[in-house]
């Protein structure tokens, strides 16, 4: 259980950590943060994907839904280690 605690805090810092960065990062980049943060703080997208003209909305979704079947402590680890790499490269 312990490890799931460890990704949990490294999670919730990651959150933090992604705030102050020095450059926002590119559109995929962002994306994927945006997904990796959906799936691992609620898991699976819902059904309702945005439709009409929100073009946002529907990529941020698409972006989540793919992470379909994915465990949350997995987006979580994926998220953390994302942000850190974008320190890394900063």
């Amino acid at each position: 259980m312990a490890m799931i605690s460890d990704t949990q805090t490294a999670f919730e810092q990651a959150q933090k950590d992604v705030q102050s960065l020095l450059k926002k990062p590119g559109n995929d980049v962002m994306l994927k943060l945006y997904a990796l943060y959906k799936q691992g703080s609620g898991g699976n997208a819902g059904t309702e994907c945005p439709g009409g003209f929100d073009f946002v909305g529907g990529a941020k979704y698409d972006a989540w839904d793919a992470l379909r079947g994915k465990s949350m402590q997995d987006a979580q680890r994926e998220y953390a280690e994302l942000v850190k790499s974008l320190y890394a490269g900063s």
